[in-house]
């Protein structure tokens, strides 16, 4: 009796498996690895690139901020487990052990990154260590195995400030199954992380900026942004 629509919801579920399978490779694929981000700034040179030139996967995502670089760098520099997190779905990130608490200030103590600095993500994932580090300017990590380079670029223009994140990749072992888990999974999700992420900073940002501004002294610059230790509001959820 109820086996009719039990089958036609199975039929629909495969069919719209069957498209998102075909489609994703052909007609968003690109977007996906790219979202935000212009033509130019997907194929620019980065900081970092020259450490993993061949990667598998390329991915470059990018927000425009209204505010200067010197409004963001704090929120990049304080990123990480048992850091600044981040800022992005930290339920997420904890179902895989990695202790992440995205912060709403900026923590003083987690401002003097180094490069060197060396974070592990879990207790069983890569470790990351800071390859290059130029001030409201770039921001490069690299994984001990050479797998994995995560940088950050920002790059004003004029009032606004655009942040670009690129990650190149390269797992070591490739077998078929896990291209296709990479593909499929592990490209769509980490957009809906990235983005996430992006967006956190930006209104992170854009909030200390304001602050900022709203406290300068009408006769002087405005005060500096990085030990203000602003308090946004979180980002809607």
């Amino acid at each position: 009796m109820h086996t009719e629509p039990i089958r036609r919801r199975a039929i629909g579920l495969a069919a719209c498996a069957a498209t998102f399978a075909v489609g994703y490779p052909l007609l968003w694929r690109t977007w996906c690895l790219n979202w935000g981000a212009t033509n130019a700034e997907a194929t620019r040179r980065m900081p970092g690139d020259e450490f993993l030139p061949s990667a598998a996967v390329v991915a470059t995502r990018a927000v425009t901020v209204n505010a200067p670089a010197r409004a963001i760098w704090p929120w990049l520099v304080q990123m990480g487990p048992h850091r600044g997190g981040a800022y992005t779905y930290d339920w997420i990130e904890n179902l895989f052990g990695l202790d992440m608490h995205s912060a709403d200030t900026i923590i003083p103590e987690f401002q003097n990154l180094a490069v060197g600095a060396i974070q592990r993500l879990g207790d069983k994932g890569p470790a990351m260590r800071v390859e290059i580090l130029e001030p409201e300017r770039a921001l490069v990590l690299r994984s001990d195995d050479g797998a994995w380079v995560w940088a950050f670029g920002l790059y004003p223009r004029g009032d606004v400030t655009r942040l670009i994140s690129r990650n190149r990749i390269s797992p070591p072992h490739i077998t078929p199954a896990s291209k296709l888990f990479s593909l499929y999974v592990m490209e769509p999700g980490s957009l809906i992380m990235e983005r996430k992420m992006l967006l956190g900073i930006k209104q992170r940002a854009e909030t200390l900026a304001r602050g900022a501004l709203a406290t300068a002294s009408p006769a002087g610059p405005a005060p500096a942004l990085q030990q203000r230790g602003a308090s946004p509001a979180a980002e809607p959820r």
